[in-house]
């Protein structure tokens, strides 16, 4: 089981829908209906069981789909979910592994199919050889939780529950037992309840994003879109370089026919350096075209402060750091001394609207305070990255801000 997924019910629905008015719409003609999956009373009934979280019953009638509609990937999708859950009713760690593999494989056919929804990444992330990792190494909690995934996935959810509650009875920290009780209360249509416990889940671990996302689920089912909103921008605060994380806010701005703003520099100077001596600087030859263009000065800057950083001032900044690596300290820098040259300049004013649309909105975010989440946000490479940890530890709150300022559209608003 990934345990980082277990929602994602609601988005599966979804895109099974979408791909089911697809093939009706596209599959039609006015003398009569064209036979296929969603015509099919076996298809319904599949679907009828997966919402009721029974997926053992769901998962041979998938089977059976399948073989009758070689070509549909949403039921693939269907098909390969259900045996990833199937694999957790069963005691045998041999079984569940061989069910595991087979799950995947399906789930590669529906890819090759062209689906590419996100509940079809989760069942895809299962190892090739269908490992599954333990809940706990404490064996009564992992034994609990795994009796507990069992009667889950065969949509017997109060007992489900119960087993996560002894879980957590044993261990009141254990982040996964509340998690998952949450989601037995929302997968039986008591947001209210799931909300409770996934606040009981973030109160154990505020850095793991699952229980923030489940819980911008629950509170979008109790249509409270504008709290949903914060729940989902707390998600991506908690670990913003998790794929996971950005599900749920994805989902929320396609509800809300809103994109996401990135905010994304056009690149227009590289720093490489082959030893101490050998430092270069390319500048995009772009920003040069026309006279005293600002874009070109702007890059020219943040190329020659980088490049210091490439000497001696990495060494004096990061004594304990065995060699060179781009830090969320250099960048920020580089942006902010980009940003202060260009305002220096004479008639700073009138040549701001021959800037680069990019380096507008930059200017925006530096005024504002936040241009080191900009950068752990839209500039991380693997290097910056490992700066993000300690910077949210100590700066939650400008993180927040900055997803919320600058990334998110608001909510639209509720009509009266």
């Amino acid at each position: 089981m990934i345990l980082s997924f277990r929602s994602s019910t609601a988005s599966f629905c979804f895109f099974l829908l979408l791909a089911v008015a697809s093939v009706a719409c596209l599959g039609q003609t006015a003398s009569a209906p064209v036979k296929s999956a969603s015509d099919d009373p076996a298809y319904r009934d599949a679907n009828e069981f997966y919402d009721q979280g029974k997926f053992v019953d769901a998962m041979p009638i998938f089977e059976k789909l399948a073989a009758a509609y070689p070509s549909d990937p949403a039921v693939r999708e269907g098909w390969a979910w259900c045996l990833m859950e199937y694999s957790a009713t069963l005691p045998d760690p041999e079984q569940r592994k061989k069910v595991r593999v087979r799950a995947r494989m399906v789930a590669l056919q529906a890819k090759q199919l062209g689906d590419n929804s996100q509940l079809l990444q989760v069942v895809l992330e299962i190892p090739e050889d269908g490992a599954e990792p333990a809940f706990s190494n404490r064996k009564e909690i992992d034994d609990a939780m795994k009796a507990a995934e069992a009667d889950f996935a065969r949509g017997e959810l109060d007992k489900a529950r119960q087993g996560y509650l002894k879980a957590l009875l044993i261990d009141p920290n254990y982040y996964e037992a509340a998690l998952f009780i949450g989601d037995v209360y929302f997968k039986q249509n008591v947001p209210g309840g799931a909300g409770e416990w996934f606040a009981r889940a973030v109160a154990i671990d505020p850095n793991r994003e699952t229980a923030f996302r489940y819980w911008g689920d629950s509170l979008s089912e109790m249509g409270k879109n504008e709290e949903a909103r914060a729940k989902f921008i707390e998600a991506i605060v908690a670990e913003p370089y998790n794929r996971s994380s950005w599900m749920g806010l994805t989902n929320w701005l396609n509800r809300n026919k809103l994109e996401l703003n990135k905010v994304a520099l056009k690149e227009g100077a590289a720093v490489t350096q082959k030893d101490d001596k050998n430092i270069s600087i390319t500048i995009d030859d772009n920003g040069f075209k026309k006279k005293n263009d600002p874009n070109g000065l702007a890059w020219m800057t943040y190329g020659l402060t980088r490049a210091s950083w490439r000497g001696d001032r990495f060494k004096k900044e990061f004594p304990a750091e065995p060699k060179y690596r781009r830090t969320l300290k250099e960048e920020a820098e580089c942006l902010d001394i980009m940003i202060s040259v260009l305002k220096e300049q004479k008639d700073y004013q009138k040549k701001l609207k021959d800037l680069d649309p990019s380096l507008q909105s930059l200017i925006k975010i530096q005024e504002a305070g936040l241009l080191e989440p900009f950068v752990l946000l839209n500039r991380a490479d693997t290097e910056i990255a490992q700066d993000y940890e300690p910077y949210r530890n100590a700066n939650r709150d400008k993180i927040r801000r900055y997803v919320d300022e600058f990334m998110v559209p608001k909510a639209p608003a509720t009509p009266n």
